[in-house]
């Protein structure tokens, strides 16, 4: 706007004098910035003098809610009381894993709670939390890697393939899987998630479209990864109708990249501007689903999922097409997300950071480490883990701990030792720095069921 809008203009147009007008003023001067200012006021008097038609709109409804029912900024206290919950594999959580649990579960909104037996400390609710809230959507519950998953597509090709073809495979690997903020794929692909109406709509999300496409198909740093490995189908009743044996797998965990990191980062702050809370806690802020930023929050979220999903789809496409095989199955599934789902009759929105959804005949697959198998799984529908199970073997050291206490000859060493082939990765990544998958995966028995094993061969994270 050539004249900066000023909260005098809106009085003048006749908002009340409250909070409506800040509201206002800050959707105006980050949205709507380059317009006339005389234009932008006219569409705000027909905001002020009905209000209802804009509800839900993506610039006024936030606006609009603010003159017809203001959400409600109060101080909130944690109850002196846990809600419900359930700790698996409680002698392998670190302490302090626990105390998060504890603190999100004295939560006004918190209905109740679990903890997967891959559990560690996090930031917000803990690595392997499980948390069904009322009516509200943690931003943090959720975390900044929304919609982080796994995905395993299975080809029908023996493994020996992969010592026969090691050097292929690797330059397959090497040359055309990218990470880290910064590598792209020269050979851009489209994808029908960026036809989402959300992208569009949320004047967010359509600032950050651009990227989003850049990065499509890449990984991010960390603990991502793109993985040949040995698949061995163990259950003769699996539901690919597979004959029991070993075939070639291709594992992928990686999540929503900057788009998601972005989406995290604004409604957290939304978050703890409407929701102030103790200071040990804060980062729990919630947002009400009845509200214009929760109902938003939620369609971003479900986009940044939808975009996640698209990055494997693109990962192992590129992949198989290489490979020249076709695909005869596919595994996959968020562990950084939130759904509605009904919890001891209640509906409820639970969050699942670091957790794989289990719900009775759910599929996923939950890796161990770079030399430790990973397991492919069906859900048990288990009420008292919220239909939960673990999304790995979980950390035992953490990243700071790992550069202390190991070198890179010890990983080479383990690397040899197992047969596996390592391109990029960092200490920080050392086999050594996860828990045992099999005691794990006996801390979970009455969650999931287990239809056979994905073991790493060739590895590939960022350098």
């Amino acid at each position: 706007m050539k004249n900066k809008l000023r909260g005098k203009d809106l009085i003048q147009l006749g908002f009340p004098k409250n909070n409506s007008i800040n509201i206002a003023l800050g959707q105006m001067n980050r949205y709507r910035k380059r317009e006339k200012k005389e234009r932008v006021l006219e569409e705000a008097k027909d905001v002020l003098l009905h209000p209802e038609q804009y509800k839900g709109h993506a610039i006024w409804g936030k606006v609009a809610e603010s003159l017809v029912k203001p959400v409600a900024v109060r101080m909130q206290q944690l109850k002196q009381t846990r809600a419900p919950f359930r700790i698996y594999g409680e002698n392998e959580i670190d302490a302090q894993a626990k105390y998060q649990l504890y603190d999100a579960l004295k939560l006004p909104i918190a209905v109740a709670g679990a903890l997967m037996p891959d559990a560690h400390t996090g930031y917000g609710l803990p690595i392997g939390g499980v948390l069904a809230t009322d009516n509200a959507v943690i931003p943090y519950g959720v975390g900044v890697d929304i919609g982080c998953r796994m995905c395993l597509t299975i080809y029908p090709v023996k493994s020996s393939y992969l010592k026969g073809k090691q050097h292929q495979l690797e330059a397959i690997l090497s040359n055309h899987t990218k990470f880290g903020m910064y590598e792209t794929h020269d050979k851009k692909h489209d994808h029908a998630v960026f036809e989402q109406p959300e992208f569009n709509d949320i004047p967010l999300l359509k600032r950050l479209k651009v990227k989003a496409f850049k990065q499509l198909g890449t990984s991010g740093g960390g603990n991502h990864f793109v993985e040949f490995g040995a698949v061995a189908i163990t259950d003769e009743n699996n539901p690919w109708q597979l004959k029991t044996g070993t075939y070639i797998g291709v594992l992928s965990h990686s999540g929503s990249r900057g788009l998601g990191a972005n989406i995290a980062k604004h409604y957290t702050y939304l978050a703890a501007k409407q929701c102030p809370l103790p200071k040990h806690v804060q980062c729990l802020a919630w947002l009400d689903m009845n509200t214009h930023d929760g109902q938003e929050y939620w369609l971003a979220m479900n986009l940044a999922g939808d975009y996640a999903k698209a990055c494997h789809d693109d990962i192992h496409y590129r992949i198989g097409k290489l490979l020249g095989a076709k695909a005869i199955a596919k595994i996959e599934n968020h562990h950084n997300f939130a759904w509605k789902e009904t919890v001891n009759g209640q509906d409820c929105i639970v969050h699942r950071k670091g957790a794989t959804p289990a719900a009775k005949g759910a599929l996923g697959i939950i890796p161990g480490s770079m030399t430790a198998p990973g397991y492919i799984v069906k859900g048990l529908g288990n009420a008292e883990s919220l239909n939960s199970a673990s999304h790995g073997a979980g950390r035992l050291h953490s990243r700071r701990k790992c550069k202390e206490k190991f070198t890179k000859s010890e990983i080479k060493k383990q690397l040899k030792q197992h047969e596996v082939t390592l391109i990029g990765g960092g200490v920080d990544e050392a086999p050594m720095a996860y828990k045992d998958i099999t005691k794990v995966m006996r801390n979970q028995q009455e969650l999931v069921e287990v239809l056979g094993t994905f073991t790493p061969k060739i590895v590939r994270m960022d350098r």
